[in-house]
């Protein structure tokens, strides 16, 4: 089923993200973790690529096991910065081939090595140019990155908005949001691009802080702000581990009891391969999305 039509027949949509082992591990390591989320009835889950674009040989495969084993929907991510055309219209092939219809388009990370062969000229500059790639090539539910506070390469919040504006125009079904801490800055974001006509379906990316060192890599990598309200959790427990994971736990959750209070489309839990934490938060909210369903906002 094409994701973009999940959106249409209930709301919000609940999805999981998780990413593949590392290249020294097994890649069945990742199969405990898929069955333990598939118990939750997500309404899909999004493979990514390892942590600077590695293990992205793995998304298909673990796609197609999510998909055509445990029968829930998959999104791969697929980026194209370093990629030529052929190297893309293969990917869409093996998609195809394993049954997967739904892809999250980016740009991706520039490679570390810099000594990296990229294709001269680039055949992928931006995520809109793999977009466009897409919707030529096969028929596909693409979805798109967003991020509430700008893209941390991007030279102003204007200019990425107008950037995000040129995708959705690109033909982008729908939208999942980098992590945000602040539920206002999300309520902000949405209303500047509901000011510029963009009104794709949109989940809220949630990730619980488990420890402070991923903490601190998500700031560095992302950019994302830390509201005063976290910022006194963090500096209260970073000492603490068994305290900051039970407290990063308890402000996701608040944050999405908020977000479905406001009406959000989507709830997007970056899971970290954590299904146990996944599984708290899920059933904190159960109650919540149980009288959301009854008066038939779902």
């Amino acid at each position: 089923m094409m994701i973009k039509d999940l959106y249409k027949e209930k709301k919000p949509v609940i999805s999981f993200e998780i990413f593949p082992p590392k290249r020294d591990y097994p890649i069945e390591s990742i199969y405990e973790t898929i069955e333990s989320l598939s118990d939750l009835n997500p309404d899909f889950i999004s493979v990514t690529y390892g942590a600077g674009g590695s293990s992205k040989d793995r998304t298909v495969e673990i796609a197609s096991t999510i998909k055509n084993k445990f029968n829930i929907e998959a999104l791969a991510h697929l980026t194209c910065v370093s990629s030529t055309k052929a190297e893309i219209d293969g990917i869409l092939k093996e998609l195809k081939d394993n049954n997967l219809e739904n892809i999250l388009a980016m740009r991706g990370d520039i490679p570390e090595d810099p000594d990296f062969d990229f294709p001269d000229p680039l055949h992928f500059r931006y995520a809109k140019d793999l977009i466009s790639r897409i919707n030529n090539q096969n028929n596909f539910s693409i979805g798109a990155a967003c991020y509430t506070e700008g893209h941390i390469e991007a030279i102003s919040k204007e200019a990425d908005l107008n950037y995000l504006k040129q995708k959705v125009d690109s033909s982008v079904d729908f939208l999942i949001t980098q992590m945000f801490f602040d539920n206002e800055i999300f309520y902000s974001f949405m209303e500047k691009i509901d000011s510029m006509g963009i009104n794709v379906p949109i989940s809220a990316g949630i990730m619980p802080v488990l420890n402070i060192n991923q903490m601190n890599r998500i700031v560095q990598l992302s950019g994302c702000s830390i509201p005063p309200k976290f910022q006194r959790i963090l500096d209260k427990f970073e000492h603490n581990p068994e305290a900051l994971k039970e407290a990063g736990t308890a402000y996701a959750t608040e944050q999405i009891v908020d977000l479905l209070s406001w009406g959000i489309d989507g709830i997007h839990l970056y899971t970290m391969n954590k299904p146990n934490t996944t599984k708290e938060i899920m059933n904190n909210i159960s109650t919540i999305r149980k009288v959301l369903t009854e008066d038939k906002v779902i």
